[in-house]
């Protein structure tokens, strides 16, 4: 077997191939493929997602901001959300990033910040939705391959939940066409979702926000892609991954305490020294290792 190894001089945190992917994507939606967002838009959801992450910096006492993550969050947002609200998708994208700041289990955040933004405004507002099926076959082809191409080059970002989730996914949506006698293409036409992609390969592929350990990124897989299924098809509910990963992600920490693991932390950040006690708080980095940070507040452990 030939091992892939990454030149020295490329960056190796995969952030830096995420932004550049969604970044490069959203640009060729809104050129060429008409998507119905203004780049006025475009410039408030990034801008204030990297304010809401400095803001909350500031007042946790981070030392160093860290522009990645929100960056990654706030591009998400442009390629999936839909609003003709200034407001609303500016409230999605400080939702987006606070939550990782203020929902947060031992020092870890329990919903990935796009996702969960995206819920609370279908939840809250009529005037947001989702628009996931306008890449057209070229684009979402092009999407998948350069997202596959990802997997491999970054090996160490928890690839396996995406592959797994993506595979689970695939065999209940087809098990289901072939139980009801539908045609085979249905499946394949469910499948070409835009979406969906950026679902899988960088909502419910975050490492911050997966379980430790493969065998509990195996299990929490097939369970969203069960409840996806089932809201989808069940309930009739157009966007069932989104909301199923938001039912299913603050059953992250006990799916750790079953399968116990090694937090994630990005490439070159370093590691939390110790475990964290009853009544203890958490130790402030010089470098956050997750774009939030621990959090020291005396005396509470987040």
């Amino acid at each position: 077997m030939i091992a892939l190894r990454i030149p020295s001089r490329v960056p190796r945190d995969p952030r830096y191939f995420q932004i550049v992917s969604l970044l490069l994507l959203c640009i060729y939606g809104v050129a060429s493929l008409d998507f119905p967002v203004s780049c006025v838009q475009i410039g408030l959801i990034l801008t204030l997602s990297l304010l809401a992450q400095w803001v909350c910096g500031k007042y946790f006492r981070l030392k160093n901001f860290d522009f990645r993550s929100p960056l990654i969050s706030g591009l998400s947002l442009c390629l999936l959300l839909r609003t003709g609200s200034f407001w609303l998708a500016g409230l999605a994208a400080v939702i987006a990033i606070g939550s990782k700041f203020l929902i947060r289990i031992r020092g870890k955040h329990i919903f990935n910040p796009t996702n969960f933004g995206i819920v609370c405004l279908l939840v809250l507002d009529d005037g947001a939705w989702v628009s996931p099926g306008q890449w057209g076959n070229v684009a979402w082809f092009a999407f998948l391959l350069v997202c596959l191409g990802g997997l491999v080059a970054y090996r160490s970002s928890r690839s396996d939940i995406s592959l797994a989730f993506l595979v689970a996914y695939c065999l209940m949506l087809y098990g289901r066409a072939i139980w009801l006698g539908d045609p085979i293409s249905i499946p394949f036409h469910q499948l070409q979702n835009g979406g969906l992609l950026i679902f899988t390969f960088f909502m419910i592929s975050d490492p911050k926000t997966t379980p430790n350990t493969r065998a509990g990124r195996m299990i929490y897989a097939v369970l969203v892609a069960a409840v996806s299924n089932w809201i989808q098809f069940g309930l009739f509910h157009p966007n069932g991954f989104l909301f199923a990963l938001v039912c299913l992600a603050p059953h992250v920490p006990l799916i750790d305490r079953l399968f116990p693991g090694q937090p994630y932390h990005w490439p070159g950040y370093p590691e939390l020294q110790a475990p964290i006690k009853k009544g203890e708080s958490h130790v402030l980095h010089d470098k956050d290792p997750c774009g939030a940070g621990y959090l020291s507040v005396p005396g509470v452990a987040f």
